[in-house]
């Protein structure tokens, strides 16, 4: 998630952070409003806040043509979206938040914006290395061509697998076939070597992971359509789709030795469910529901309220 430095700060101050019953990484959304010599945080209240990068804006959203294109869009042939940076200024942003430590997560949804994007990064690759994990926010639309380079630059693909049902009518408008190819390209972008971190977007999504799963092996919405998946190829497998939302996005945020797994030294982060979402079809993943959720081994939800938070007779 992203949050701005005044919310930031005002939750450092009131201590807010400090009754958190989740784990959050987030990225400043501004770089220049942040302290005078801004860095990554530790993890801070007892582990469940850290902020460890500053997120940038390639472009706008597919829906309101906004999505930075390479050629104009099907449906409006006179635009081609909205560029937010020259290729300059990007790199000069980059460069900045790159030169104080951060991590870099970048908003692109057209092809034109994740080829700038792509670009940006391989130039801060030849300057600080290439383990600084740069991630493309949700890589919706990628140039065919440019595919390979995210996995020879080690970029993050950071995706969101329920884009491509709440999307899919309205790209196919926007988009003519050849682009739709490589699209919500999940499959591909795993071929290429590059790490894939799913998550949800919320609050534009819903944050329940479970539609996205379902989405990201079957390539339907939670009614089964389009019969036999949207492009199809692009579907990955239950345990890709499971990597990518604990392991990969663990990874994403430099947390991959804290969580991610439920192995030992790592923090006991899980949830209880009320189905085997390895024997269910795609539709029944979708609808999966949350029984209790733990935090570093304590259970902090619960469906039903437990027999220890029930009041003692007589009282």
């Amino acid at each position: 998630m992203s949050t701005s430095p005044s919310d930031w700060h005002a939750m450092r101050r009131s201590g807010e952070a400090g009754r958190l019953s989740v784990r959050f990484m987030v990225y400043a959304d501004a770089l220049h409003l942040l302290d005078e010599e801004p860095k990554p945080t530790p993890w801070l209240y007892g582990d469940r806040l850290r902020m460890v990068g500053i997120k940038f804006y390639a472009d706008g959203a597919l829906g309101s043509r906004g999505a930075w294109l390479k050629r104009p869009y099907a449906d409006m042939p006179d635009t081609t979206g909205l560029q937010f940076h020259s290729d300059s200024e990007m790199r000069s942003l980059a460069d900045t938040a790159a030169s104080h430590g951060f991590q870099i997560a970048t908003h692109a949804i057209g092809d034109a914006a994740n080829a700038q994007v792509i670009s940006t990064y391989e130039w801060l690759n030849t300057k600080y290395g290439t383990g600084r994990r740069w991630r493309t926010e949700h890589a919706q639309i990628v140039d065919c061509a440019d595919l390979p380079r995210i996995g020879r630059a080690n970029i993050i693909a950071s995706m969101q697998p329920i884009h491509e049902t709440s999307d899919r009518l309205m790209a196919e408008k926007r988009l003519d076939p050849a682009r739709l190819k490589c699209s919500y390209a999940w499959q591909s972008m795993l071929r290429t070597g590059a790490k894939l971190a799913f998550g949800t977007d919320f609050p534009v999504e819903s944050p329940n992971p479970f539609p996205g799963l379902s989405a990201a092996i079957s390539r339907q919405d939670a009614e089964g359509q389009p019969p036999g998946g949207w492009y199809p190829s692009e579907r990955v497998t239950l345990g890709e789709a499971l990597a990518a939302y604990t392991r990969g996005a663990a990874y994403a945020g430099f947390a991959e030795d804290r969580m991610g797994a439920l192995e030992p030294g790592k923090w006991a982060d899980f949830i209880i469910v009320d189905r085997d979402v390895t024997k269910v079809n795609p539709q029944e993943l979708a609808r999966t529901e949350v029984l209790e959720t733990w935090i570093g081994g304590k259970k902090v939800w619960s469906r039903e309220p437990s027999a220890s938070a029930a009041p003692e007779r007589g009282k």
